[in-house]
């Protein structure tokens, strides 16, 4: 179904101010599985998450070359794009979980078919590498219903959170817009400005990596009045500064409403070499900018995590963070 939104830009990318949503997933729907990055670990993880959604009474179809092997991918190319196009296509499926992330996304971002997401617009579930395909489609197509959140290879087949697992259906099964997102353990801290006004803007950012990868291609949303969601997990501090001066450099972080960082997991230094801490790195970049900055939000490469929309408008103030409008339809 199409939606028309007033946004605040018109170029380099979907129709001029075109928004799409995805239906809310129902009992009884057809969800894919695909594999557009690495292969999933082992053939347990895929039957076992299979089994989770038919007990909750949905249908699971599993792209054909999930399970495919070429290196680091799950397969070529060709077979990744096929299963994406292929489930995209299929009328019955509702909603696309990868299955995993990885590495291989990005590869397959020039050939992606657009047109056939604008006319089939369904709900997309994954994080990590599917920061690139997420940042690509909202790009080219408006889609809102793009949804950081839990992969049956990684959070879902052996003890799905419960934190995570309520946000996740929530978030998938519901038009309404979802307020305010919950607390996980652990405080939110505030950085820079200590206390604000609250702001508004629409989100973008996922896995910092992946994000800072495609800066400089067709495949990135204008980056003015943006709140930016950041997170990662295994890089050493002196690579997470790398990256956020890479988009220092390119004007994001200046231009930015507010700043969000998630969990930036087993992000240390190696044993006895010199180097700044992740905090000390946030305070390099953030502490002097003048817009709400916070940190330690359930976001990112951790079992209790949010599931949270791409491009959808968020409500910051500096205590929480809300999702201020519906992106399913």
């Amino acid at each position: 179904m199409f939606y028309v939104l007033p946004l605040s830009y018109n170029h380099g990318g979907y129709s001029r101010y075109l928004m799409l949503k995805a239906k809310a997933l129902t009992s009884g729907d057809t969800i894919a599985f695909i594999a557009p990055a690495s292969t999933p670990q082992t053939a347990e993880k895929i039957s076992k998450s299979v089994r989770y959604f038919e007990q909750l009474g949905y249908t699971v179809l599993l792209g054909k070359h999930i399970e495919r092997e070429r290196g680091y991918l799950a397969g070529s190319d060709k077979e990744r794009l096929d299963d994406l196009h292929k489930m995209i296509a299929n009328k019955k499926v509702k909603a696309i979980f990868f299955i995993r992330g990885g590495y291989g996304t990005i590869r397959l971002l020039p050939f992606v078919d657009y047109d056939l997401v604008k006319r089939n617009p369904k709900i997309f579930v994954g994080y990590s590498d599917a920061t690139a395909l997420f940042s690509a489609i909202f790009k080219k197509t408006g889609l809102q219903s793009l949804f950081f959140g839990p992969m049956p290879g990684v959070d879902i087949w052996d003890g799905f959170d419960p934190f995570a697992e309520e946000c996740m259906w929530r978030s998938i099964t519901s038009n309404k817009p979802y307020g305010k997102l919950p607390a996980a353990s652990g405080e939110i801290k505030l950085l820079g400005k200590a206390r604000f006004e609250p702001v508004e803007g629409r989100m973008i950012g996922g896995t910092l990596t992946v994000f800072s990868s495609i800066m400089g291609t067709p495949f990135v949303p204008p980056l003015n009045d943006r709140i930016l969601l950041f997170e990662d997990v295994g890089e050493e501090p002196y690579r997470i500064d790398r990256y956020f001066a890479q988009l220092q450099a390119a004007g994001a972080l200046d231009s930015a409403k507010a700043i969000l960082l998630g969990q930036f997991t087993e992000c240390e230094a190696k044993k006895g070499k010199p180097s700044l801490t992740v905090p000390q790195v946030f305070g390099d970049y953030f502490g002097k900018l003048g817009i709400p900055v916070l940190s330690n939000l359930p976001f990112g490469h951790i079992p209790r995590q949010w599931t949270i929309p791409y491009g959808a408008k968020l409500r910051v103030d500096d205590k929480h963070v809300s999702i201020t409008e519906s992106v399913l339809s």
